[in-house]
């Protein structure tokens, strides 16, 4: 074969193609591809197909998949499952530095890589790097799932409210906050990853001020048996926002009856996080704030991201195709 790898988007038409090409060459076979439910949920949008291709004389060489974060002309990205055969490595890093021209793409991120790749992405030009994990405990005797060598309660402060957001039509009529963050997500997105996600519920609340949106903050509680967790999976606002939700959040903590709760976040200063209230697990630490709960695995859990521009970026544990529950390929 002469020349190189051509690039392009998949057509509807070969999303059985897609799917054999992902369970051949990759380690296992992925829920997220395997699934229905999430292969829709992520990777179509309309009549659409969300997964670019590297091919050359007629034969795939690699695939990724991408998930929209507005339905807007030029939406910011998150990079999905990216697969390439045996000995075309080099075509697939090729079709993701592609992929934000394929798909006219303004922002490309992607949540939860592995480690080893980050020089991959920084070769590339685009920032890597380890996602914060971000904790507040619950004033209580005694933890079954948190284990903290020194535990803390940082004083809060806050003068707003989170008041619960019912549904996608409260959500539209709520608009959206201001924020300078990235990837810029629309109604369209929050409604349809909040409120029709496949398997999980969320709670979406929305802090105002004199009428004004100001941000939504969502969360879920998650029961492991022998407690329970109030994850924060997203935050829409401006950083200045939420040291005023200490004490709103600390009133969801208690409501929930949760240990803890937590937030992994990439952008967002750690002194805006501390003001908010929440302590810091550094990397490494002997502090244990398990991730997986049914049942408690008692060990950290580190998340790593990519993105293209980093300037006011900021990633939550729901961005991307995570947050979603582990459920075997059907």
């Amino acid at each position: 074969m002469s020349g190189g790898p051509s690039f392009r988007l998949a057509k509807p038409e070969e999303a059985g193609r897609v799917v054999e090409f992902i369970n051949l060459h990759f380690d296992w076979k992925l829920p997220v591809v395997n699934r229905p439910e999430f292969f829709d949920f992520y990777y179509r949008s309309g009549q659409g197909l969300q997964f670019a291709l590297a091919e050359q004389g007629g034969e795939w060489l690699a695939v990724v998949g991408y998930i929209r974060a507005s339905q807007g002309p030029r939406p910011d990205l998150w990079a999905s499952v990216w697969v390439a055969k045996k000995g075309a490595n080099g075509a697939g890093l090729a079709l993701m530095d592609a992929l934000p021209r394929l798909a006219g793409a303004g922002v490309l991120a992607c949540n939860n890589i592995r480690p080893k790749t980050m020089a991959l992405y920084r070769f590339l030009g685009w920032h890597a790097g380890r996602m914060g994990h971000f904790y507040r405990l619950a004033p209580l005797p005694r933890y079954q799932l948190a284990q903290v060598q020194a535990p803390a309660i940082l004083p809060v402060g806050g003068d707003l409210a989170l008041e619960p957001v019912p549904g996608p039509s409260a959500l539209a009529a709520l608009g959206l906050p201001e924020t300078p963050h990235t990837p810029k997500k629309d109604v369209w997105y929050l409604a349809r990853r909040y409120f029709a996600f496949p398997h999980l519920a969320y709670q979406v609340y929305a802090a105002r001020h004199s009428g004004a949106l100001l941000a939504y903050l969502v969360c879920r509680v998650v029961d492991g048996g022998r407690g329970k967790v109030l994850r924060i999976a997203d935050y829409i606002g401006r950083d200045e926002v939420l040291p005023r939700l200490g004490k709103a959040i600390d009133r969801l903590l208690l409501a929930s009856g949760a240990e803890y709760a937590e937030l992994y976040c990439a952008g967002l200063p750690a002194a805006v996080l501390e003001a908010a209230g929440f302590c810091e697990r550094a990397e490494g630490s002997a502090d244990m704030l398990p991730n997986y709960l049914t049942p408690p695995l008692y060990e950290n859990t580190d998340y790593y991201y990519f993105t293209s521009a980093p300037e006011q970026f900021v990633m939550f544990r729901a961005d991307g195709d995570q947050d979603r529950p582990n459920l075997p390929e059907a």
